[in-house]
């Protein structure tokens, strides 16, 4: 049920060889290649971590609605991960046990945008949150249990984005003056090469004018334009996942 970050498909390895382990040309099409790498790279670890929640979703432990019962595949499973993400059971009462902690917690759900869609039987990729298990700035990867149509239960993952990031930066190995970023509709950073910058917006980054400035790439598929943050201009492309629904950015 492994999904290490360091295993990811043949198609992201040629992107990767292609564009340079150490450095990458700065002409349009070396960059695309580089951004689709990135995507890829991130599209393929979060997808996992669904396929592998998945699979335990359907076992008779998870589906008897019972943590204690299902504690042993979601330890394993956690364990397994090499983001060092936590792994949550949830009931429909919003109480949840946390891998991080190895009880149920003092902690419920049920205020979390994100819970009542777990609970309507809709699978959750990429909802950015504080954890509450662990404090740190987290993508939510969570999918329901169901039982002869009915949720009992949700199996959640909380990857802590700092961790993603820093796996990225590793992996792709970019020049120092080019940088990654994703972007979440309401312009929260959900990945960045400068960790700083995770879960705050253009405008905190810079101010006003830089949250302007994104508004309209926000509204579009792909594409590229120019703006400026502390007296510098950059150029970016761009382009969305409609896998996770954020736009990936790759600037210099």
């Amino acid at each position: 049920m492994s999904d290490r970050p360091t295993r990811f498909p043949l198609l992201v390895v040629l992107l990767l060889g292609l564009c340079g382990a150490q450095a990458v040309a700065a002409d349009v099409l070396d960059a695309q290649v580089v951004l689709n790498a990135y995507q890829g790279l991130v599209e393929e670890h979060l997808s996992g971590v669904m396929r592998s929640a998945a699979v335990i979703a359907r076992t008779h432990e998870a589906r008897s609605g019972r943590w204690q019962t299902t504690k042993p595949l979601l330890d394993a499973f956690s364990a397994d991960l090499g983001t060092d993400a936590t792994v949550f059971y949830a009931r429909p009462d919003g109480s949840y046990y946390s891998t991080e902690n190895g009880r149920v917690t003092d902690q419920n759900l049920k205020d979390r945008p994100y819970f009542a869609a777990l609970m309507a039987g809709r699978a959750v990729l990429g909802e950015l949150v504080i954890s509450k298990s662990t404090g740190h700035r987290s993508i939510i990867v969570a999918t329901p249990v169901t039982v002869e149509g009915r949720v009992v239960a949700a199996i959640g993952v909380s990857v802590r984005a700092r961790l993603l990031s820093q796996w990225v930066d590793a992996t792709l190995q970019l020049p120092a003056d080019w940088y990654f970023y994703a972007l979440t509709d309401s312009q929260q950073i959900a990945l960045h090469r400068n960790m700083d910058r995770l879960f705050r917006t253009p405008t905190e980054v810079g101010d006003e004018a830089l949250g302007e400035a994104f508004a309209e790439p926000l509204r579009q598929e792909r594409g590229a334009f120019a703006y400026t943050l502390d007296g510098q201009r950059i150029t970016t492309i761009f382009q969305r996942s409609p896998l996770i629904g954020w736009h990936f950015f790759l600037a210099r």
